[in-house]
């Protein structure tokens, strides 16, 4: 009887085990792919754009309390400082959600039908959401700077920087789809690079986020403007994104099966175009974030 009741215990206890084991694991969808769960996307979206916006604001205020301060050095640090976290951001949160952190991407991929519209919104109130939480943690961490956390910025803007923001989203958007769709291995750099230099070298100190934008209508910082061209802004980067849809989408209309060395493709190996993007295991690739039908 003793015995009897020993092996009752072990096989419940392997049966407790596997149980508790289960709720730890990855969920595993149809194909056996581990992919991760809506909660998840939004987290990392929330977490990302949070963060995106601690730093794009946040080395604009830096220089200024420093002595000797100029607006060159402003902009050079916020450039730097942006492009260095970015990538950071991208590289650790990309395989959860894809790592938009920015509704402009999020509208160029629903408008590539690489998203659902149900999961776009969900994805741009979270990154909207991040972003404001970041704007008062910003104003948090420099409060004895300045003591005020929200305001409303009177950082008035002009159609010269407008334009510069629809350019701006537009090599954005093109450099991610450019970059996804023709298998490179350096999205997250790439992505970094263009959004850190093309900040230097517009008259607007691109964002092409719309989210970033929004944030920028309640803060005292240089980086601020005014809720009115903040709205010129969002539409600028809103046509940008999907222009560059568009126009990136005619050269990449699907992921490429082979391609071409840089400055080199020669015509006896074309280039070969497939819907087949491969197998997907474990991890969402930047800003591609595959969904199962399970859970659309």
């Amino acid at each position: 009887m003793t015995d009897s009741n020993s092996i009752i215990r072990v096989y419940y206890q392997i049966f407790i085990f596997k149980l508790y084991a289960s709720q730890l694991n990855p969920k595993t969808y149809s194909g056996g792919e581990n992919l991760p769960t809506l909660k998840q996307n939004l987290m990392a979206e929330f977490i990302g754009s949070l963060f995106l916006v601690i730093v794009a604001i946040g080395s604009t205020i830096l220089p200024m309390t420093l002595s000797g301060a100029t607006m060159v050095l402003a902009v050079f640090i916020n450039a730097v400082a942006v492009a260095m976290v970015l990538f950071a951001l991208i590289e650790s949160l990309s395989s959860i959600s894809g790592a938009h952190f920015n509704p402009a991407v999020t509208l160029a991929l629903l408008f590539a039908k690489q998203i659902t519209p149900k999961r776009a919104l969900y994805y741009i109130i979270a990154q909207i959401t991040g972003g404001f939480i970041g704007l008062m943690v910003v104003g948090l961490t420099f409060y004895d700077y300045n003591s005020t956390i929200l305001g409303v910025s009177g950082n008035v803007k002009n159609y010269s920087q407008v334009f510069a923001e629809f350019i701006g989203t537009f090599i954005l958007i093109g450099v991610i789809i450019g970059c996804v769709r023709g298998g490179s291995k350096h999205t997250g750099l790439s992505v970094a690079f263009v959004v850190g230099g093309m900040l230097v070298a517009t008259s607007s100190n691109m964002y092409a986020n719309p989210m970033i934008s929004i944030a920028r209508i309640f803060t005292y910082a240089i980086c601020g403007i005014t809720p009115v061209w903040a709205v010129l802004f969002i539409i600028a980067e809103t046509i940008g994104a999907l222009s560059a849809a568009y126009v990136f989408g005619i050269m990449f209309p699907t992921k490429l099966k082979e391609k071409c060395d840089p400055f080199e493709c020669p015509p006896q190996k074309p280039i070969m175009i497939t819907k087949d993007a491969g197998p997907r295991t474990e991890k969402c690739y930047p800003f591609e974030c595959p969904e199962d039908s399970s859970r659309k």
